[in-house]
């Protein structure tokens, strides 16, 4: 199985607020500290990218099809943030 890079981000965005949305009104929240994200990528050749080159994330079954040369290492931190700062919250009321 193999996806874009932007679309594993998304998809974790999506999780995120799916987390929170589920949350709210609980007595207890969590605070989201960073996010690390380890993936094992395959850089092709792409008239689509920009800068020439797009990332595809890779699951261990399609990386051993794979040349081992053509595989990358990538380990990402993100921490989230509310739109216009703050930190993020799981369970926090809405309003």
């Amino acid at each position: 199985m193999e996806i874009e890079l932007a679309d594993a981000v998304a998809a974790l965005r999506d999780e995120l607020l799916e987390a929170a949305a589920r949350g709210v009104g609980q007595d207890v929240e969590f605070k989201v500290g960073a996010v690390e994200l380890e993936f094992a990528v395959e850089l092709r050749k792409s008239a689509e990218a920009k800068a020439g080159f797009k990332a595809w994330v890779v699951s261990a079954e399609a990386r051993g099809a794979v040349e081992q040369g053509r595989t990358h290492r990538v380990t990402i931190s993100l921490q989230p943030r509310q739109r216009g700062g703050g930190d993020w919250t799981v369970g926090r009321a809405r309003g």
